[in-house]
């Protein structure tokens, strides 16, 4: 499981370095991890990709913020989300002589007619994958249902099978400025007559494929959104991709962010703090 560096004796509020004369800075993150791809052939929804917080005072709040040294460089990595049937890529972030902290990639959705069962990850896919890959507390993200062709888990909520197939609810955090919410798990695939695809959990969950084999719709990019699963009847379709993950840090409003490349950006939230989102992978530096 990956763990937190320490800064001094004693210490275990987050990042830092275990010697040296510069004092850390306490920042907070948001790391939002890849999001599972669904399932194809009356497929189940992908898993949320893992959502880790240090903001906002909520259910998923670890209140331990990172603790970065100024001028050093920090290795950001974005996970991608996995394609038809394939688990998301973690997001991390990694600095000089310490451990990565890391978001685990969304599990992938169960398919081909019950056949395959869902991957653990993040969140876990439907049918039966397992959430919480990490080990963490509080938890990075919920388990999908383990019943046939059912919904991913979401950073907040599991799965449902029959008849509504959700995929999990995500999660909200106003680490910008204002709220959005993260990591929905996707939906299950319809399949012949009465049984209609399930829709996307809140947080870029993608929907499942109608029925007569379409696929499933992708989970949103920059939002760790599980895939939806694939509707199966007499050609099964494959499931839909999940959404990549994003990696947010606030400082204090005395310090500046230099991020690279040029994809990623800076801005300043309302009370001042100096905000880093990270939509792909690249470096931070604070100074």
């Amino acid at each position: 499981m990956p763990i937190l560096g320490s800064f001094g004796a004693g210490s275990s509020k987050g990042f830092g370095l275990t010697s040296g004369a510069v004092a850390p800075v306490e920042v907070d993150y948001l790391v939002v991890a890849g999001g599972g791809g669904g399932g194809g052939g009356y497929g189940a929804g992908g898993g949320a990709g893992g959502l880790r917080t240090s903001f906002g005072g909520g259910s998923l709040d670890s209140g331990s913020p990172f603790l970065i040294v100024l001028g050093e460089s920090y290795t950001i990595t974005v996970g991608t989300g996995g394609g038809s049937n394939g688990q998301g890529g973690d997001s991390s972030v990694a600095g000089p002589d310490f451990t990565t902290f890391t978001s685990n990639g969304g599990g992938h959705g169960g398919g081909q007619w019950g056949s395959q069962p869902g991957g653990d990850g993040g969140s876990g896919g439907g049918i039966g994958g397992q959430g919480n890959e990490g080990g963490f507390t509080p938890e990075e993200g919920k388990d999908g249902v383990p019943s046939f062709n059912g919904g991913g888990g979401g950073a907040t909520g599991t799965g449902s099978g029959q008849p509504g197939k959700n995929g999990g609810a995500g999660y909200s955090v106003d680490i910008e400025g204002s709220s959005v919410t993260y990591a929905g798990g996707g939906g299950g695939g319809g399949y012949i007559h009465s049984h209609n695809p399930g829709p996307g959990g809140s947080g870029g969950g993608g929907s499942g494929g109608p029925r007569q084999g379409n696929a499933g719709q992708p989970g949103t990019n920059g939002l760790g959104g599980g895939g939806g699963g694939s509707s199966g009847d007499t050609s099964p379709g494959q499931g839909g991709g999940g959404g990549s993950g994003v990696i947010i840090l606030r400082a204090p409003s005395d310090y500046t962010w230099t991020v690279a490349p040029g994809t990623n950006s800076t801005s300043t939230a309302p009370n001042g703090d100096k905000v880093a989102k990270f939509t792909v992978t690249g470096t931070a530096q604070l100074d």
